[in-house]
Parts: C-alpha cells; structure tokens; sequence
C-alpha cells in the first residue's frame, strides 16, 4: 500500500480489509504508522452480506499470502470468491493458487511486494484486461470448479482410501 501510495503516487485508491484475525490491530497502527491510514478501511469482522456488497465495489481484489511451503499447496476460499463473483485478482505465484485461479488471476513474483504493487497497478489501468480475467473466472467456477463436478472426485478419493482400509483389516488367507 505504502509504495502505490506514496512511490507511485496512486492516490485514487482504496484498500479494504475484511476480519477480525488476531493481527487487526497490528495492521490498523502499520497503516498509520506507513502513513497509509487514509486509504483503507478495516471493516473487522462483517456479515456475508456486507462482504459480499463491499466485494462488489471491487475493481481489483488480492490475495497477499505470502509463498510458503502450506500456502503453496493450498486455495484460499476468498479465491474461490472472487472467481465467482468475476472479480480479477493479485497474487504471488503459488503453485495451487495458479492452478485454481488459471487466467483470472495475475501473478506477482514470490514474496515480492513492489512486483505485487505492479500487478495491481497493471489491473487497475486495464478494464478490458480486468473484464476478461473476471469473466474467464466466473465460467470456471461454474464450469469446472462448481460444488457439483468437485464432488463426484472427492467421493472417489474417500472410496479409493476405504477400499484400501478395507483390504489391510483383512485376515490374511
């Protein structure tokens, strides 16, 4: 936030941060502390009609988790989220976050903030760049991700392991 204010002068911004985690107040003294106190709002926790009516302002919605061995490996609901609701997004290059997210996403070198900064800046100047990421992602929500074509695999997976329980209790002939 501190470089698309200040370094890149991007003062037609805002920031909004959705939770109440253990670090809001360590994140809301930064904030001013960075002298960016002016462009974000810290909602703490919301209703999911709040979150959802404050996604719905959003040009350009991130995902900030920093490159680790278990963000690496995992989707971060709001993913999921933003795909649905068409909305385009900022993340680091994770190796699950670029599956998930394919095309509706752009990707910020690991863990490298100024590169991030340049990713958002990148979206907030393209609109048709941002119509078709929030478009492409909403059809693979709907048309690959969706409750009703992951759940026929997750059954599977549980079967496959039951049968392979199954057969280890088994008495040995």
């Amino acid at each position: 936030m501190r470089h698309l204010v200040h370094k890149l002068k991007r003062t037609d911004i805002h920031f909004g941060m959705v939770g109440d985690g253990t670090s809001l107040r360590e994140m809301q003294n930064l904030a001013r502390e960075l002298g960016v106190a002016d462009y974000v709002t810290f909602t703490g926790r919301v209703s999911d009609a709040e979150l959802l009516a404050m996604l719905n302002t959003a040009d350009v919605c991130v995902n900030p988790d920093v490159a680790n061995e278990m963000n690496d490996i995992s989707t971060m609901n709001k993913i999921m989220e933003y795909m649905a609701l068409g909305k385009p997004m900022v993340q680091f290059d994770l190796a699950e976050g670029r599956f998930s997210a394919q095309d509706a996403s752009l990707y910020a070198n690991k863990n490298d903030p100024l590169d991030f900064a340049a990713r958002i800046v990148e979206l907030l100047d393209d609109p048709e760049k941002r119509k078709r990421m929030g478009a492409f992602g909403r059809r693979r929500v709907q048309n690959e991700l969706e409750w009703r074509y992951e759940a026929p695999k997750l059954l599977a997976a549980y079967d496959a392991l039951w049968v392979k329980t199954q057969q280890r209790q088994q008495p040995a002939t």
